[in-house]
């Protein structure tokens, strides 16, 4: 190759039209950086939690964002495919191309491990069950000595082993032990409890409902609150009334949710 255009003229032209050429391309390269980079492009980050994946991919590409899911959780009580987390934030600033990160609801839930609940007490039973994303089903209570304690756990109506696979999400029935037949208790107190928490309460000590009175402003036991029973869990001398299991307790309701004025349920301190 001839070099001679180079090497006739003198060092210093040749040091100007390098550093001149240098110049030209340093040029060129931060205006094409500014293009490929949008460069002075932003946009702000719609808010998209909540909603469902498929109603807004396409609206959040054609506005220049690009979407990825980063991850997939299981919530019952949400729909398939429904938006629960997003990254950057609603009302960010970002350039344009800027990815967004999107946590969605799974469509189908997954498949767990069932937990061993035999022995284990109502209430442990009931966290284990919230920890694991299974929900309480039907409660059975039978006669036996080991009160309060889980004795089957059943699913679609077939008792299920410890380990054997579930869907998270899935309903999950309980026996449950309510002590030996006549068994002496205290009275539970169920002043201020919905009806569903009083019949429950009863139902775990072996006790079943017996006559329910309204107030005369409302029909639906649902919606109310008890402030009576009979019998009351303590006599006029503030000593535990007891009954035994089986018997039935009657109780009011009323729409108000009661207070408890002073020294009339509690017993004395000691």
């Amino acid at each position: 190759m001839n070099f001679s255009f180079i090497t006739k003229r003198p060092l210093w032209q040749n040091i100007i039209a390098g550093f001149l050429l240098s110049v030209f391309m340093v040029g060129a390269f931060l205006l094409l950086l500014n293009f490929i980079t949008n460069h002075g492009e932003y946009l702000t980050v719609p808010e998209v939690k909540g909603k469902v994946y498929a109603d807004v991919v396409s609206d959040l590409e054609t506005k220049g964002f690009e979407v990825v899911i980063q991850d997939s959780i299981y919530i019952d009580s949400l729909a398939p495919n429904v938006i629960i987390k997003q990254f950057p934030d609603p009302e960010a600033t970002v350039k344009v191309n800027r990815i967004i990160y999107l946590t969605v609801n799974c469509t189908v839930p997954p498949t767990i491990a069932m937990p061993n609940l035999i022995g284990m007490s109502f209430r442990n039973a009931l966290l284990e069950l919230k920890s694991l994303g299974l929900n309480l089903g039907d409660t059975t209570f039978i006669p036996d000595m080991a009160k309060n304690a889980i004795k089957d756990q059943v699913s679609d109506g077939i008792s299920i082993k410890p380990g054997s696979p579930i869907r998270m999400g899935s309903r999950i029935d309980l026996v449950i032990g309510a002590g030996l037949g006549g068994e002496a208790i205290s009275v539970p107190d169920l002043f201020g409890l919905t009806y569903a928490e009083a019949k429950l309460v009863l139902e775990v000590n072996g006790l079943n409902p017996g006559v329910v009175l309204l107030d005369d402003d409302f029909s639906d036991t649902t919606l109310g609150f008890v402030y009576w029973q009979n019998p009351m869990p303590f006599d006029a001398l503030q000593h535990a009334n007891i009954i035994r299991s089986g018997q039935l307790m009657d109780i009011k309701l009323s729409m108000i949710k009661p207070e408890r004025k002073q020294d009339t349920t509690l017993a004395p301190n000691k």
